[in-house]
């Protein structure tokens, strides 16, 4: 029988908690039965296993991140939307880092229920990168390779950052809002593709970042 009180968003609350504070690596079944005082058998009846916990810290995390972009860089376009977009991603990567973390995950086949439930985020982030980056005129396939640039770029720096990879003495945000005209400069002199060219499509939650 489940706890009382005890439910599946409860659950994935505690878990993205959790994260931030042990890292999502070190996140646990059993942490996680401690934390409420029950067996871990107890969970079973909320989540099917650890993967599937993943998977809905995944989602939980990147539905966060994309209402904070979506805010962000509401009403502006061009740099100054570009530049919201990147300051609103390094802020809740460096204030959530076992959330960011789990973001990174990919979904797969077997995670097809979770999947289909957490393709409304997917749809939304894809929906926010794609208004900011409709200003400079891309589609696909340079759509999806501008939108690696840009997730490539900013999961770098944000990890580089969070680790304390960077030992120069220069300003970390001097670094990052040239890296973001770096950026832009790319993204309004793209190298267009030929026509017909093939698109890819990455699968997690924040693929569109």
């Amino acid at each position: 029988m489940p706890r009382a009180g005890l439910t599946t968003e409860r659950l994935v609350s505690a878990a993205v908690e959790l994260a931030d504070a042990v890292g999502f690596e070190h996140v646990s079944l059993s942490a996680l039965a401690r934390r409420f005082g029950v067996r871990d058998a107890s969970l079973y009846s909320h989540v099917s296993g650890l993967r599937e916990l993943r998977v809905r810290m995944a989602l939980r995390a990147g539905g966060e991140m994309t209402d904070r972009i979506a805010a962000a860089v509401a009403g502006r376009t061009g740099r100054e939307a570009l530049a919201a977009f990147a300051g609103a991603y390094r802020a809740y990567a460096l204030e959530h880092p076992g959330r960011y973390a789990a973001t990174g995950i990919p979904l797969t086949g077997r995670d097809d229920a979770d999947a289909l439930a957490g393709s409304a985020v997917m749809r939304r982030t894809a929906e926010v990168t794609h208004g900011v980056l409709g200003a400079y005129g891309l589609a696909e396939p340079d759509l999806t390779d501008a939108v690696r640039l840009l997730r490539s770029t900013f999961h770098g720096f944000c990890a580089l950052e969070a680790a304390g990879g960077f030992g120069a003495p220069r300003d970390l945000q001097a670094s990052w809002d040239k890296a973001v005209d770096a950026l832009h400069v790319a993204l309004v002199n793209w190298p267009r593709a030929p026509a017909g060219a093939g698109a890819g499509q990455d699968r997690s939650p924040t693929a569109s970042a």
